[in-house]
C-alpha cells in the first residue's frame, strides 16, 4: 500500500512540475501560430509548454500580424526563424545561440543584438528602422541583407566569409568591403557613399552601386563582373575592357565623357543603357561597325574601337617668356590665368601687373577635357635672362635651356662640357639646347657657356643638366 502511495505521488510531483515548465506568450497572434502549427492546444491562455518548443529547430511565424515575441527565448534549440513581415518593435534573441539563420525583414525594429549569435550564417533584416546594425561577432555570415534601413555606418571587416550583401537604401557614406574577398553580390546602391574600392572583390559578379556619389569606379580586377548597375552617380569616365564577362550594364544619368566596353566580348552585352550623359564624346568597343540597335540610346552613333579618337582638343593660347621690370598680362582668348598647374593656386586676371618673376599657367577646360601652357615672367633689370638649370625630361617643364634676349644683343653662344668640350654651338638667333649631343642624352652634369655679344663682349659662366 505504501508502495502504492508513493508512485501516485510521484506521478503527481511529475504533472505538476510539467505543468509548470511553461513558457509566457503573452502575443495573441504568437500563441495562435504556435496553435496552427502544433505545439500548442487551444484556447489562448498566453502560455506555451516549454517541452513541446525546446527542441524546434525550424520556426515559420511569418506573416502573423505578431507586435510581440516574447517567448521565444525558450527555443533554445532554433536553427533558423523567421519572423519577418509582422509588427515587431523589440525582438531579443540573445538566448538562441544555435541559430544560423534569422529572417526578421519587414518589421518595425530600430535595434537588434545579433552579439550572441556567432553560428549566424543569413541574417535578413532589411526593411525595418535600424538605426545601428554590429555584426562584429559573426563572422560565420555568408548573407546579410539589411537594405531600407536608417543606417549610416555598417561594419564588415570581421565578416570575411560574407558572398552576399545588399545594404542599399540606407545613409552610409563609407564602406570599406577588402576584407570580404568571398563577395560575389554586392548593393549598396541608394546611400551616400562617395568611394568604393573594389580591388580585393574579384570574384564579384553583380554589383549594383547606383544613386550614390562617387566619381570613379575601378573594376579592372573585377574579371567575373556580369552585372553592373552604376547610374546616377558622377562619373566622367568608365572602363570595362578587362570585363569579359560583362553581360548586363546600366550607367545611365551621369557626366560620362568616355566610355569603354572594348573587352573583345561585346557579343555577350545583353543590355546596356548609357543614356542621360551629355556629354559624351564616344564609346569604345570592340568592332565599331557592329550592329547597336538595342543599345540604348538607340540614338547614339559616335562608336569606335581606339580610345584615343574619344579626346577632344581644347584650344588654349600660347604666350612667350618675358624679361623685364613688369608685366600686364594681355587679354586671352583661349583659357584663364592661374599661378599654378591644372588651374590651382591664385587665378589671374588679364591687365594684372606682374613685378615678382613666376611662372604662370594658362588652363582651358570644357567638362571633359583641358588644355594647359604656361610663360616664364622674369622680373629684371637685365636685357637678358640665362637660366642656371634645365630637366629634359619631356614633362613640359623645363625641358630646354632656354635664354631670354629682349633686345637682340647675342650674338652667338657655346656650351662645352666640364673637359673644355665644344658639344653645341648656337649661330645667332638661336637661344635654347635641348640636351643632346650627336643625337645622345648627355648625363646630369654642370656645363659651361660662352656668349659673344653683338657690341664684342663675352660673358662666361655654367648651368646644370638635370635628369
Amino acid at each position: 500500500m505504501r508502495f502504492k502511495t508513493l508512485y501516485v505521488c510521484i506521478i503527481l510531483i511529475v504533472f505538476q512540475l510539467k505543468l509548470i515548465a511553461q513558457t509566457y506568450v503573452p502575443d495573441n497572434n504568437f500563441e495562435q501560430a504556435l496553435i496552427n502549427l502544433g505545439y500548442d492546444t487551444a484556447p489562448l491562455d498566453n502560455f506555451v509548454p516549454t517541452a513541446n518548443i525546446n527542441t524546434i529547430t525550424n520556426l515559420d511565424v511569418s506573416e502573423q500580424n505578431i507586435s510581440d515575441l516574447t517567448g521565444i527565448e525558450d527555443f533554445t534549440s532554433l536553427i533558423s526563424l523567421d519572423c519577418s513581415q509582422n509588427i515587431l518593435t523589440t525582438l531579443n534573441v540573445s538566448q538562441n545561440s544555435l541559430l544560423t539563420e534569422l529572417f526578421i525583414h519587414d518589421n518595425l525594429l530600430t535595434n537588434i543584438d545579433v552579439s550572441n549569435l556567432t553560428a549566424l550564417k543569413i541574417l535578413w533584416c532589411y526593411s525595418n528602422n535600424l538605426n545601428t546594425l554590429n555584426v562584429i561577432n559573426n563572422t560565420s555570415l555568408i548573407s546579410l541583407v539589411c537594405w531600407n534601413n536608417n543606417l549610416s555606418i555598417l561594419n564588415v571587416t570581421n565578416n570575411t566569409a560574407l558572398t552576399v550583401l545588399v545594404c542599399e537604401e540606407n545613409n552610409i557614406s563609407n564602406l570599406d568591403i577588402t576584407q570580404n574577398t568571398a563577395l560575389n553580390r554586392l548593393q549598396c546602391g541608394n546611400n551616400t557613399l562617395n568611394n568604393l574600392n573594389l580591388k580585393e572583390n574579384t570574384n564579384l559578379t553583380y554589383l549594383a552601386c547606383e544613386n550614390n556619389q562617387l566619381t570613379t569606379l575601378d573594376i579592372s580586377e573585377n574579371k567575373a563582373l556580369k552585372t553592373v548597375i552604376c547610374s546616377n552617380n558622377n562619373f566622367k569616365t568608365l572602363d570595362f575592357s578587362k570585363n569579359l564577362n560583362l553581360s548586363y550594364l546600366d550607367c545611365n544619368t551621369n557626366e560620362l565623357c568616355t566610355l569603354n566596353v572594348k573587352n573583345g566580348n561585346n557579343s555577350a552585352i545583353n543590355f546596356i543603357d548609357f543614356s542621360n550623359n551629355n556629354f559624351l564624346n564616344c564609346v569604345v568597343v570592340d568592332n565599331e561597325n557592329a550592329d547597336f540597335s538595342t543599345w540604348q540610346p538607340t540614338n547614339f552613333n559616335n562608336y569606335t574601337n581606339t580610345v584615343e579618337t574619344c579626346n577632344v582638343f581644347v584650344p588654349v593660347d600660347e604666350l612667350d617668356d618675358f624679361i623685364g621690370t613688369t608685366y600686364t598680362l594681355p587679354t586671352l582668348t583661349n583659357g584663364n590665368y592661374f599661378t599654378e598647374s591644372e588651374a590651382n593656386g591664385t587665378p589671374l586676371s588679364a591687365g594684372n601687373v606682374i613685378n615678382q618673376s613666376q611662372l604662370i599657367y594658362i588652363y582651358n577646360a570644357t567638362v571633359c577635357d583641358s588644355n594647359e601652357s604656361s610663360f616664364y615672367v622674369f622680373i629684371t633689370d637685365s636685357d637678358y635672362y640665362i637660366p642656371k638649370y634645365f630637366t629634359p625630361n619631356n614633362d613640359g617643364s623645363h625641358d630646354l635651356w632656354q635664354i631670354i634676349d629682349n633686345t637682340n644683343s647675342i650674338n652667338t653662344i657655346s656650351i662645352y662640357n666640364k673637359y673644355g668640350k665644344l658639344i653645341k654651338f648656337l649661330a645667332q638667333g638661336i637661344l635654347e639646347w635641348d640636351g643632346t649631343f650627336k643625337g645622345n642624352h648627355l648625363p646630369t652634369d654642370d656645363y659651361w657657356y660662352v656668349i659673344n655679344f653683338n657690341t664684342g663682349e663675352v660673358l662666361r659662366g655654367h648651368f646644370t643638366l638635370k635628369r
